[in-house]
């Protein structure tokens, strides 16, 4: 199916103590509409809540779209930019190291949804006071927090 759609998303993931508490966010952003997404976890990594703001946000769309995704995390981008992610599921889901790739589930989600869409990555100084990037680590810490407190961890 072709793409018929532009799509714009923003993505971020934090977490406090890395494993702690963790939260991530997504923004869609198409013909001028917004969809925010968000969520978290009590115990999770910063990765793991990178990922899955990625993944949450392309599972999102619900048509194929030209999705540029714009993002902080080099671990994310770089899996597909360098071509990791072509070498793990390769080598059967383990690193160079024959260690197997840590978050292994999530990845082969984000590789499904990726597949979805025609995908351009764009690498996004974190903290640098890129607005909706800055946006969406606001919502992922404010994710973070929250599941901070419901963990009794703040």
């Amino acid at each position: 199916m072709t793409p018929i759609s532009e799509v714009e998303l923003w993505t971020d993931g934090a977490c406090s103590g890395n494993p702690g508490p963790g939260g991530w966010a997504a923004l869609l952003r198409l013909d001028g509409h917004e969809r925010v997404l968000t969520g978290g976890e009590a115990l999770t990594t910063n990765n793991r809540m990178e990922l899955t703001g990625v993944v949450q946000g392309l599972r999102a769309l619900t048509r194929p779209c030209v999705v540029r995704v714009n993002i902080d995390s080099s671990y994310v981008m770089n899996a597909f930019r360098n071509g990791w992610i072509v070498r793990w599921q390769r080598n059967g889901w383990a690193t160079r190291d024959k260690q197997p790739v840590k978050n292994r589930e999530l990845w082969v989600e984000l590789v499904a949804e990726v597949g979805r869409h025609q995908v351009e990555w764009v690498k996004i100084a974190g903290h640098a006071g890129v607005e909706l990037n800055e946006r969406v680590d606001r919502l992922a810490c404010a994710e973070r927090d929250r599941h901070a407190q419901l963990a009794g961890t703040r």
